[in-house]
């Protein structure tokens, strides 16, 4: 027999003990070829998309905030088609939840400026060079969202001749009712007074207002708030408000970036911006308000 006295066995707590049980796994580290979230995302492709053209260190942040927009336009005109295509099946619990899932996505677009909010003339000009004939308004994705917003334009296909594939989705997307197009339908539908010269138009063109819209959204804001006509006008003037407020700020950005020059690619710059600003997007919805 030993005579060395027996160690006392230390004890954990119950507490200690169910702690130590639930503390998480390792996570799985060892994988054949790329990760699954590099498969899914493609972080890879994201994070090597970026070649700046000049020395200048802020072009990266200019580059990489214009790319970001990019995504953001490419997920809300999903939404709005999705909303679109809601409308035309009456199914309207469905277009506004994509319609409200725009305006989060609205949100995270217009804080896109802050980055670029308060560059100075010096900040820009130092790199605004490397943009060449670049400018915003060439954006196929941006175009989209425009006709889907019924701001309908022939001539913005020009600079996507280049582009086969591009031009077509535009070209196919010119020709299309746009929302507010569907939504007008649906009104009509449902029983509202909305002319044929509205439902009937070319809608390939630019929209333009209607008394006997006006009037039957007149109509709906007079009558109870939870009709579900009702809700889906609010969310499309919450759309409305937050693709105003984004011109707004692209103004101010480009107000304080570069003044009242040439914008890049030949456009009218600040005094362009200026004329989209003072423009609303589903105009009765705004006109109305005034009768009810």
């Amino acid at each position: 027999m030993s005579s060395h006295p027996a160690q006392p066995v230390e004890v954990q707590p119950a507490e200690a003990q169910l702690a130590e049980a639930q503390e998480p796994e390792t996570p799985h580290l060892d994988f054949q070829g790329t990760t699954p979230y590099e498969d899914y995302v493609q972080a890879d492709v994201l994070t090597h998309l970026q070649h700046t053209r000049s020395d200048d260190p802020g072009e990266m942040v200019f580059l990489v905030t214009t790319q970001v927009m990019e995504l953001w336009f490419t997920v809300i005109v999903h939404e709005w088609e999705t909303a679109a295509k809601a409308v035309r099946s009456d199914d309207v619990p469905t277009a506004v939840a994509a319609l409200k899932r725009s305006v989060r996505e609205l949100e995270a677009l217009n804080a896109s400026w802050r980055p670029l909010g308060q560059l100075t003339p010096g900040q820009f000009n130092s790199y605004r060079s490397a943009l060449g004939e670049g400018s915003g308004f060439q954006s196929a994705m941006y175009r989209r969202m425009e006709f889907l917003l019924g701001e309908k334009s022939a001539s913005m296909l020009v600079p996507h001749r280049g582009a086969p594939r591009v031009h077509a989705e535009l070209e196919k997307a010119l020709h299309e009712p746009s929302l507010y197009d569907e939504v007008l339908r649906l009104l009509a539908r449902r029983g509202h007074a909305i002319p044929d010269a509205v439902l009937s138009r070319d809608v390939s063109a630019r929209y333009e207002p209607s008394p006997e819209v006006e009037a039957a959204w007149t109509s709906l804001y007079a009558g109870p708030e939870n009709d579900e006509l009702a809700r889906l006008g609010e969310a499309l003037t919450d759309v409305a408000e937050l693709v105003w407020r984004w011109r707004n700020d692209h103004l101010v950005a480009t107000r304080r970036a570069m003044g009242a020059k040439t914008g890049t690619g030949g456009s009218a710059g600040v005094a362009w911006l200026e004329k989209r600003a003072q423009k609303n997007m589903f105009p009765e919805l705004w006109t109305a308000r005034s009768h009810v």
